[in-house]
């Protein structure tokens, strides 16, 4: 592993002949929400005298609150070559951002989007390989980027100079700074075998409670879940395998009370449950993964969000599942004057019912505007809290799952044109209905806003 790492170890003087430059930097101060002059544009940036060099496309987001220094990265090769060509490209494009940012930084969580299940076992040992004991917790997800390649990666990595970061093995990591505590915890893949939809989420929520309990945890922690279920929309003995996972979550979340989380400080008028994204995989296996949020600090509340132009979806009526989905459409973390908004898989409904069928940019558009309303000033306040808010340009990332291969560009476009340069991984996988298309999710970073004339740092 040692002599692997150092394969592609070069002077921090060497020039970088890629445009590495962050696409955003939220909640910084200064520049933010894309609109910094130094942006990158993807293009090479060649040194004198240099010869092209072999990385990935890429965009990142830089984010700095609470002391923290935070990345979001996005990373697709496009060099070419066979699997281990483009993995090997993908991991050296992640190493020459988090080199050039001028403190140690280190990548906590990963998702690997695997075009073909058979590659999974070669990204494996490579990740493991490069990372070492420090591997973050990796998920392989078989959703083949749309752009063709082999693989793509969304990471997040962390500055480690006030951070103590934990590998727990290869479902479990931790962080922990200035009291807060976060825990990235992950069930692995429940393959299918001979288990029903009920029995393969049934088997997951039960190994994801254990993994999480090794440090202390249990689900009346949970902030933010990610399911992956191969078939998501194939039929069972008469039911949809989308259904029945979540007549699996409705029985397994029947255990914890999640409003009486202590975060949970200002709840209005709802249920509290995680945000949440259940989406199709190509495998039949689940695979699963959450964090968690553990503190005693004060300054620091969670917001279960609502979006009033649709129907939350734990009040679904029984036409769309026996037991309805319990996932909140966004959570939201307040710690001291920064605001962090998870939103949960989205997509063109209204009410509970979706709109623009058949029509991809469509679906994306609606899509976009529930979001921009989940997550708007108005909708923080509806919901009690008058300072908060986030929009459109303060998402650090997006992901974009797309039903079918030929509607990527209609959806890309939209993206692009109302969101500009962001991060974005778009992937081709199965949504919950069939007559969805497109489903997006991302995450908000922005400051709480203070009252005018008020110097004083709201108290929750």
């Amino acid at each position: 592993m040692k002599a692997f790492r150092q394969m592609s170890e070069e002077s921090p003087e060497t020039p970088i002949c890629y445009q590495l430059a962050p696409a955003r930097v939220l909640a910084a101060g200064g520049c933010q929400g894309g609109t910094c002059s130094h942006q990158g544009n993807g293009s090479h940036r060649i040194a004198p005298d240099m010869p092209p060099c072999l990385m990935g496309q890429q965009q990142h987001t830089v984010i700095k609150y609470d002391g923290l220094k935070r990345l979001a990265l996005m990373v697709t090769p496009e060099g070419g070559g066979d699997f281990r060509d483009q993995a090997w490209e993908t991991i050296s494009t992640i190493r020459a951002i988090l080199r050039q940012q001028g403190e140690p930084m280190t990548v906590t969580m990963q998702t690997v989007f695997i075009a073909d299940a058979s590659d999974v076992p070669a990204a494996r040992q490579l990740f493991e390989a490069y990372f070492g004991e420090e591997m973050p917790l990796t998920l392989f997800v078989v959703q083949p980027p749309c752009c063709g390649a082999g693989l793509a990666v969304e990471a997040w990595a962390i500055s480690t100079k006030t951070v103590s970061v934990g590998y727990h093995g290869p479902h479990l990591v931790t962080v922990e700074h200035d009291g807060i505590r976060w825990i990235h915890a992950s069930a692995g893949s429940i393959n299918q075998g001979k288990r029903s939809a009920y029995q393969q989420a049934e088997e997951a929520f039960a190994a994801l409670g254990k993994v999480l309990g090794a440090v202390h945890a249990s689900f009346a922690d949970v902030v933010r879940v990610w399911l992956y279920q191969g078939g998501i929309v194939e039929v069972e003995e008469g039911v949809e395998r989308y259904r029945e996972l979540n007549r699996a979550r409705t029985d397994f979340f029947e255990n914890y009370d999640f409003n009486a989380n202590p975060l949970a400080k200002q709840q209005i008028g709802h249920a509290i449950y995680p945000a949440s994204t259940g989406i199709g995989t190509l495998e039949h296996g689940l695979v699963t993964t959450s964090l968690s949020v553990q503190t005693d600090r004060e300054d620091v509340e969670i917001l279960s969000l609502e979006n009033p132009q649709q129907t939350s979806a734990f009040d679904y009526p029984k036409e769309y599942s026996i037991k309805s989905p319990k996932f909140a459409r966004a959570m939201a973390i307040r710690i001291g004057d920064h605001l962090t908004t998870w939103v949960s898989g989205t997509a063109s409904i209204v009410n509970s019912e979706t709109v623009h069928i058949g029509d991809a940019a469509g679906q994306t558009e609606q899509t976009l505007d529930n979001i921009e309303k989940l997550i708007s000033a108005e909708n923080f306040a509806r919901q009690g809290w008058a300072d908060a808010g986030a929009t459109l340009a303060d998402l650090a990332k997006i992901r974009v799952y797309v039903k079918h291969l030929e509607d990527y560009q209609k959806c890309r476009e939209v993206c692009e044109r109302r969101l500009g340069q962001i991060p974005a991984i778009y992937a081709q996988a199965d949504v919950c209905r069939p007559d969805l298309l497109v489903e997006i999710e991302g995450v908000a970073f922005s400051q709480l806003r203070k009252a005018e004339g008020d110097d004083e740092r709201r108290d929750s």
